[in-house]
């Protein structure tokens, strides 16, 4: 007997561990897994060059399981070459278990949480682009679900693999015709996919996903190509077990224990434990690692300079590169607005234009980050709200990305409120483990932006556009969870707390509140999480009252993280429907600058100018 019967064996394996760990679990898409058997099978007992014993070393081809839900294929897939041990596979969906319902990084093998469709694709291409710039002659395989094919980010994906011709990528669909509630789109229409897809300057294959023989010629052909590689694989769902075949109505749904004792009667005759030497496994010796470097700069600002925050972030980046090899930059079109441009024209070779699509810019730079890499990456804040889903699944890859969102607030000007982020810092302080920063002047972007670099996980820098006063000397510091006390006295009456461009307000208030006889004190909280708890709660005690301003939304933004403290602060926030006008006009409108802030400590104060 040779490849093929033991492929085959394989394969009925798999479908058989994936029936007994779903079915042991109570729930699980076992007829997902059953779908895909051959195509696993052929991957990682014949194709992928993979060292079972260091899967985590960057020289392995790399398996991204897009369809997430067919978790438990792959982990057995994972036990079958000795990943993990084989009775460890029916803990599936267990409290204690790292055999998560959807994979999650817990596992050697797996790098990135995957489970929310449409995002593989993007994290693959990442994956494959970094080997490439490794100069690391490994392969990229992406499994994706047909029902997932009519996802928007699927597509940003194939169209930007296609334009960089990533032709060490292999993307591999699972058309098995059926999805949760009904037929997917195209059902087994394969030309529908093949003749979009070529569009996109790709390599398009197709084959009977169930017959082992044509998955080889397809994937040694996909080696062959300058160009990425899509395989179309007609399969049928719940192929192998008789009563599952092509069956609407059972995705999602694990076998009962009687139909598992039917379903095992019918694959077990087809297990033969076939002794094969498989011939693509080999020795990994290239670990993955971060550059170990100093993240810090130093900055050359005069005070009153008139810098705005967005561009001395793009000036940080240069200097950060400098310092780390490791260190890639993504833009969204907007570079000459970020002021990534910087970055981009000194390091060329380590800057990505993503173009208008930044779904899958943020997929890509999780995948970039797998291997090593300390990835930046910058649009409109407003824009990364449609990105939203994957950032948040980037948090449970365990991810390290830094965000950068500039064009926050109504301060923007007369672009109107499609341009303005106004929900940015509510959408990142609700990411688990993400740090949120937003400076109010070029020295502490700069410096803001090294503590994002250092940060291992996902950080953002909220930026501004407008060119504001620099305030702060080139020898001052700045720290995760810090603030700083611009203005107190031994008699403040009330503080005033401010993040990014009202700072400047809160400091013109200052000096109007102090011509009437009142002293306040004025906090810039450049670290809006984790929030300097200590001189936040001590400026309460000591003033008695606190007016929080900014260039944000109410809810979720500045105003309600210091409120999470037990304080109550009057929260002074963009409350009305924005619209197009002079920054000055859209600060005041919203009572948000410096008018706004003296009308309301007059209200707290109780007092009349």
């Amino acid at each position: 007997m040779g490849v093929k019967e033991y492929l085959e064996d394989k394969a009925n394996i798999l479908r058989l561990y994936s029936l007994r760990s779903t079915t042991k679990a109570k729930s699980g898409h076992p007829t997902s897994c059953l779908s895909c058997a051959e195509i696993i099978a052929t991957l990682f007992f014949n194709q992928m060059r993979i060292d079972p014993e260091n899967l985590d070393y960057a020289d392995n081809d790399e398996f991204i399981l897009s369809k997430g839900h067919a978790a438990p294929i792959l982990y057995a897939a994972l036990a079958e070459i000795g990943a993990i041990p084989r009775d460890k596979l029916l803990t599936l969906r267990e409290f204690s278990s790292e055999l998560e319902g959807h994979p999650v990084p817990r596992v050697k093998g797996i790098r990135v949480a995957t489970g929310s469709l449409g995002q593989g694709l993007s994290i693959a291409l990442g994956i494959a682009y970094a080997k490439k710039l490794m100069n690391i002659e490994r392969r990229v395989y992406v499994l994706l679900g047909d029902g997932e094919m009519a996802e928007g980010s699927v597509w940003e994906a194939i169209n930007l693999a296609g334009k960089l011709s990533i032709s060490n990528l292999t993307a591999i669909l699972d058309m098995n015709r059926l999805g949760q509630s009904g037929p997917t789109m195209f059902q087994w229409r394969s030309e529908e996919y093949e003749r979009r897809i070529k569009a996109f300057g790709w390599e398009v294959f197709t084959c009977d996903g169930h017959n082992v023989d044509e998955l080889i010629r397809v994937f040694e052909a996909a080696k062959e190509s300058d160009k990425p590689s899509f395989i179309i694989a007609k399969t049928v769902k719940g192929k192998g077990v008789s009563f599952l075949e092509n069956v609407d109505g059972r995705h999602g749904k694990p076998v009962s224990a009687d139909e598992l004792e039917i379903a095992e009667k019918e694959l077990q005759p087809k297990i033969r434990n076939v002794k094969f030497k498989p011939s693509n496994l080999v020795k990994a010796s290239v670990r993955i690692e971060r550059e170990d470097v100093d993240f810090s700069v130093e900055t050359d600002y005069k005070l009153g300079d008139m810098v705005a925050t967005r561009e001395a972030y793009g000036r940080a980046l240069v200097k950060l590169g400098e310092q780390n090899g490791k260190m890639i930059v993504l833009d969204g079109d907007v570079k000459n607005s970020t002021f990534t441009q910087f970055f981009f024209e000194r390091f060329p070779e380590r800057s990505i234009e993503c173009y208008i699509a930044e779904q899958n810019m943020v997929g890509v730079a999780v995948g970039l980050q797998t291997q090593g890499f300390d990835v930046f990456l910058a649009t409109f804040a407003c824009f990364l709200t449609r990105a939203f889903d994957q950032i948040r699944m980037a948090s449970y890859s365990r991810a390290n990305l830094k965000i950068a969102g500039s064009h926050a607030g109504v301060s923007i000007g007369a672009d109107g409120p499609s341009q303005m982020g106004l929900e940015d810092l509510a959408m990142f302080r609700s990411i688990i483990n993400s740090i949120v920063l937003y400076p109010c002047d070029a020295v502490s972007s700069e410096k803001l932006t090294a503590i994002a670099a250092g940060y291992d996980g996902i950080s953002y820098i909220r930026t501004s556009r407008p060119k504001t006063p620099v305030i702060y000397g080139n020898d001052e510091e700045f720290h995760l969870g810090g603030s700083k006390i611009l203005r107190r006295s031994g008699s403040d009456e009330l503080t005033i707390v401010a993040a990014g461009i009202t700072v400047h307000e809160a400091l013109k208030a200052y000096e109007r509140l102090r011509g009437y006889g009142v002293n306040a004190r004025v906090i810039d909280c450049y670290s809006i999480k984790p929030l300097d708890a200590e001189t936040l709660r001590e400026a309460y005690m000591e003033t008695g009252r606190i007016i929080t301003v900014e260039d944000h939304y109410a809810q979720g933004g500045l105003g309600e993280a210091v409120s999470s403290l037990g304080l109550t602060p009057r929260i002074l926030a963009v409350r009305r429907m924005p619209h197009s006008g002079r920054p000055e006009e859209l600060l005041a409108e919203q009572g948000i600058d410096a008018d706004g802030i003296v009308r309301e400590a007059e209200k707290m104060l109780n007092w009349k100018r």
